[in-house]
């Protein structure tokens, strides 16, 4: 019975073990593939907000020190470079908050999400939550597919006045008010919304319904 326990043991470190290796690999092997978003349209605006303070922890996201550039899939830059150009003929423009997210600042969500004491951003960003209802509600995750480099959280520019379309909630503020359709928008709210969703979706982003800045770029598999 102590051998059978011991052989248990070792066969479970050895999968784990296995598991985190496997799991280096494919994270490193999809850091290779990532460009910077600028280097394919520098027009696209960038503001990293997991690099500063201005994002639900209150302070710089463990993996994005001294990140100065959007890292993304080449396919999904080219797709946002063609939104782009669709979205400038309206003399608008994207604004890009986050793509490619490491997997230590996945990890750093969740470490944020055990400190109970750690309420700094509650009122701007979750106020009628808790932490663990964050992950409950599907505005957190402990594996995301930011990791993938596929995924992008963005908003629009008018870039005759600088300022960012009202979409109705800020930017990674977690409740049902950023939800796609949500009730309570203005006619001009939801026009915004649309006005971002339809011309992603055009170019080969899908929406999460949760979330109106969230958009994954679908590869097509021939």
């Amino acid at each position: 019975m102590f051998l059978k326990k011991q052989v248990s043991v070792i066969l479970i470190l050895f999968i784990s073990s296995c598991s985190e290796q496997n799991s280096a690999e494919h994270h490193s092997q999809v850091e290779n593939e990532l460009i910077a978003l600028s280097t394919v349209d520098a027009s696209i605006l960038q503001e990293i907000r997991y690099t500063g303070t201005n994002n639900f922890l209150g302070r710089p996201v463990n993996g994005y020190k001294d990140v100065n550039d959007i890292l993304i899939q080449p396919v999904a830059a080219q797709a946002l470079k063609k939104a782009q150009a669709e979205l400038n003929d309206q003399q608008l423009s994207l604004l890009v908050f986050d793509a490619y997210r490491p997997q230590i600042a996945v990890d750093h969500f969740v470490e944020w999400s055990l400190l109970s004491e750690d309420t700094l951003m509650k009122a701007e960003y979750y106020p009628d939550f808790e932490k663990p209802e964050l992950f409950e509600q599907g505005y957190i995750a402990r594996e995301s597919s930011h990791t993938t480099g596929y995924t992008v959280d963005l908003t629009l520019i008018d870039l005759s006045t600088g300022l960012e379309l009202d979409m109705g909630s800020p930017f990674d503020f977690f409740g049902p008010i950023s939800h796609h359709g949500a009730p309570g928008l203005s006619p001009k709210q939801e026009l915004n919304r649309i006005l971002l969703r339809s011309t992603l979706e055009h170019h080969g982003f899908t929406a999460y319904e949760k979330e109106w800045w969230h958009y994954r770029f679908v590869p097509v598999v021939e």
